[in-house]
């Protein structure tokens, strides 16, 4: 009971944004918010789970009180906050800025003309943005003097996501690095197949899985402190386990991989890369 008390204001705090901006846009069917509306979403239930005490503290009082200072909270809770707000940021804006240049999402194109359909996008993406921040969301909950000092673990956590989250960067800068050079004629290659791309025909998610394997791992030395009963490290696994299983079996890999089938398949070194090259993971599988 203890534990659902600490995950209900960042629960609350995911689904009302969602709710919000379904509001606005439903009626006005146009998804061209909705990647914003997930990073807004990341943004404001990290920023309810970290300020809570003092948010239910200016309710109870009947005016705003100051908010604690950062020097206040845990390293720990500093370290998985500033990882999540980068991330989020960076997403965010690339798929905002992405969304506002090609006037939205082709995903949406039937589904934001059906509002009862549409309506379930936005609750999935509330579920998204709970599962995925679950793991800082429960360590931000714990109060800051209850928190361990950060050790080794801590230190091997964080230089995975920041691993990750430059293998992300660099993927997706290498990819916009080539469309360009295709759009000014410098190449006529129909598909990448160098840098990151060579070694993953998706390294990008690669990266993601890795980002949030990293602050999952962060987070766990937190969630085995009084404030949470055994078993919550299972708990918060699944955001890196949930990342994955989205991108290797929902909207990530399957839909670009038939896509490429689709307008590859007459071409030789379209199946010459998926028999070198591991579809996910540098060292897995190529299928």
């Amino acid at each position: 009971m203890a534990m659902f008390s600490r995950l209900l204001p960042p629960l609350a705090t995911s689904f009302g944004v969602q709710t919000l901006f379904a509001l606005i846009c439903i009626p006005q069917q146009t998804d061209k918010f909705y990647d914003f509306a997930g990073a807004i979403g990341y943004l404001s239930t990290t920023f309810v789970s970290l300020y809570y005490p003092t948010l239910k503290a200016s309710y109870n009082a009947g005016k705003l009180l100051p908010l604690p200072p950062v020097t206040s909270f845990a390293p720990r809770q500093l370290l998985l906050t500033a990882a999540l707000g980068i991330w989020t940021t960076r997403l965010g804006t690339y798929l905002f800025q992405r969304a506002m240049k090609t006037g939205g999402d082709s995903r949406f194109e039937q589904i934001k003309t059906q509002p009862q359909k549409f309506s379930y996008y936005w609750m999935a993406q509330a579920t998204w943005t709970f599962l995925v921040g679950l793991p800082v969301y429960m360590a931000n909950a714990v109060p800051p003097a209850a928190h361990p000092p950060l050790g080794p673990r801590d230190y091997a956590a964080f230089g995975l996501f920041a691993a990750s989250f430059l293998f992300e960067v660099i993927a997706d800068y290498q990819k916009s690095s080539w469309r360009s050079a295709k759009d000014a004629k410098q190449h006529d290659e129909k598909f990448i197949t160098s840098g990151l791309w060579g070694i993953s025909r998706h390294p990008n998610y690669v990266g993601e899985v890795g980002i949030w394997s990293g602050i999952w791992a962060l987070s766990t030395a937190a969630l085995q402190t009084r404030h949470y009963p055994r078993g919550s490290v299972v708990l918060a696994a699944a955001s890196p386990l949930f990342t994955y299983l989205l991108l290797t079996r929902v909207s990530g890999v399957p839909p670009l991989e038939k896509a490429g089938d689709k307008k590859f398949g007459n071409d030789p070194k379209w199946w010459q890369y998926k028999r070198n090259v591991p579809v996910f993971f540098p060292w897995g599988p190529k299928n």
